[in-house]
């Protein structure tokens, strides 16, 4: 089995990647940008054609796209994560029909929720902002496409490697550059919101499971940790393990416009259950700890972490 990754290089990507690796009767192939990539790809420009001369010359049974931009103007956004699955799409239409697309989506595509109530893949979707709302339109095009293809909606994934980019890296990233000192002050943003916090690992468990499991699949799956915490619990936590003896203080305007709009978020799992044998392995403790393991005390990030 020929598997393509798409956006090895980031956070999902990179976890996906290693997942795959070595997965017995499987050859494992990267798409990107970069010289050594085995397959040249640009979602954000290549055109369908052009795409399409790549993919068959590369043969996938099946893809993992993990390309998307998570921050950026809404023109960035727009390229990368609505144009760039249906360039893939129509790609891989004209190139390869029969193989398997499993698409990294997101929670944000829900918008708010309401508190006490996970969403399923039924849910109406209002996304708050940009992101979520690009997002959307990657996952309008990838069920659409007729092809053998699923999209895993992602919740707000944590554990090692976070990068700065999210909450939990830049959070982890200032409580490393305070150390422990008693004094120190580390002031965030309003952590108020409520999330549903998954492991990479988790996550890159489902994907493998997505492109591996024989026979169709829903068109949408949830993949979240099936619970709505609150992030000035995870700030919490992540403080805790890092031995963090100073003042955390919220600046209650210092919030992200989306926390604002978006307060609670929590997936209802049981469709990945049902379809892929899939379920949270990790706890959120485990993948706090993992994630101050592996960053070590890499001192980076703002003085200001609004709530994503």
């Amino acid at each position: 089995m020929r598997i393509l990754v798409l956006g090895a290089t980031g956070y999902l990507g990179g976890h996906i990647t290693e997942r795959l690796r070595g997965l017995p009767g499987t050859r494992l192939l990267v798409g990107g940008r970069s010289p050594g990539a085995d397959v040249p790809v640009d979602l954000a420009a290549d055109r369908p054609h052009d795409l399409a001369k790549a993919l068959a010359a590369a043969a996938p049974d099946a893809v993992v796209n993990c390309a998307g931009a998570t921050g950026g103007d809404a023109v960035t956004l727009a390229e990368v994560n609505a144009r760039g699955p249906a360039v893939l799409c129509a790609a891989l239409r004209e190139a390869a029909p029969a193989a398997r697309l499993v698409h990294l989506g997101s929670a944000a595509e829900y918008g708010p929720g309401v508190p006490g109530r996970p969403v399923t893949e039924a849910a109406a979707t209002s996304p708050a902002g940009p992101y979520g709302a690009t997002k959307l339109a990657g996952t309008v095009a990838v069920t659409t496409s007729g092809l053998d293809a699923v999209v895993l909606r992602v919740g707000n994934p944590v554990g090692p490697g976070a990068p700065s980019t999210g909450l939990p890296g830049r959070v982890t990233a200032l409580l490393a550059r305070a150390g422990r000192d008693p004094d120190a002050t580390v002031r965030l943003g309003d952590l108020s919101a409520h999330r549903d916090f998954v492991d990479v690992r988790d996550v890159a468990r489902a994907a493998r499971l997505a492109a591996t499991v024989a026979g169709p699949l829903p068109p949408v799956l949830n993949i979240g940790g099936g619970e709505a915490v609150a992030v000035r619990e995870l700030v919490r936590r992540l403080a805790e393990v890092a031995g963090f003896r100073g003042r955390i203080v919220e600046a209650g305007g210092g919030g992200s416009a989306r926390s604002a709009q978006v307060s609670w978020q929590c997936s209802d799992i049981t469709a990945a259950r049902d379809a892929l044998g899939w379920r949270p392995a990790h706890s959120l403790d485990g993948s706090v700890a993992a994630l101050w393991t592996a960053a070590g005390a890499r001192p980076r990030g703002p003085e200001e972490v609004p709530a994503r």
